[in-house]
């Protein structure tokens, strides 16, 4: 009897170990083919039903009203300074120092962003979110770098052989006639070649883009792990009314 239960149990075993064995399947070829995405594809009424009520409260959050723009703001109303390029970078400076200060114990000097970073104006009247995801479409945050004041000469070289308004704040770059540098202030204090500065920017330029390469001779980085979009955004929501102006942080004289 016991040598009938053996047999029996071995052969369970072994359909088991059969049943569980798995075919080798191998690959043949892979085929694909382009779909092109336009209008004359329809619309599915199930997934349209679904995503309705999301992409309705995306809108009514990026629709609602932050701020007030009495005129539009755009980056192409001055030569070396802008009304959105001086927006932008007083907004970096003025959200971001908080978050710098709290983590170091230290202050920024001056911000640097990029003129072909504004993607959009602001035009004349209601200011929402939808306004910052369209000037600033990009997940870039904003970093600061500790420059040495001779790196800061080499990033002054830059901005006047570029020639175009690259957004600055906390600096004043006067130029005479001939384009030669008159006056580098920083905080209203002269530029200091020995001294140690911060430098808020975007972790895009930090790395070398735009040419920006001077800020490679960093010797920290600090990320704020704040999206310039969002400090936009969460300036809007305090103020009431949006209106720089075009000033004389950066300027040729006559």
């Amino acid at each position: 009897m016991h040598l009938k239960i053996k047999h029996f149990v071995l052969f369970l075993t072994i359909i088991v170990f059969l049943s569980c064995k798995q075919d080798n399947y191998q690959l043949l070829k892979i085929e694909g083919r382009q779909i092109q995405i336009d209008s004359s594809l329809s619309k599915k009424e199930l997934i349209e039903e679904f995503v309705a009520p999301y992409r309705n409260r995306i809108n009514e959050v990026l629709d609602s009203t932050l701020a007030y723009a009495p005129k539009a703001i755009t980056k192409t109303d001055g030569e070396l300074n802008t009304t959105a390029g001086n927006l932008m970078a007083d907004i970096v400076f003025n959200q971001s120092n908080p978050v710098f200060k709290a983590r170091t114990g230290k202050s920024i000097d001056f911000v640097l962003l990029n003129h072909g970073g504004i993607r959009a104006i602001i035009s004349e009247g209601k200011v929402s979110a939808r306004n910052a995801f369209e000037v600033m479409p990009f997940e870039n945050n904003i970093v600061v770098a500790e420059l040495k004041g001779s790196d800061v000469n080499d990033m002054i070289s830059y901005l006047i052989k570029s020639g175009r308004a690259h957004p600055i704040s906390g600096m004043q770059l006067i130029l005479d006639k001939t384009k030669t540098v008159k006056s580098i202030r920083i905080q209203e204090k002269p530029l200091d070649v020995d001294k140690t500065y911060y430098v808020a920017t975007s972790d895009y330029l930090v790395s070398g883009g735009d040419n920006m390469g001077f800020f490679k001779n960093n010797t920290s980085i600090t990320d704020t792990d704040y999206l310039i979009r969002n400090a936009m955004i969460d300036y809007f929501k305090k103020v009431d009314t949006l209106a720089p102006k075009v000033d004389d942080r950066f300027y040729i004289e006559n």
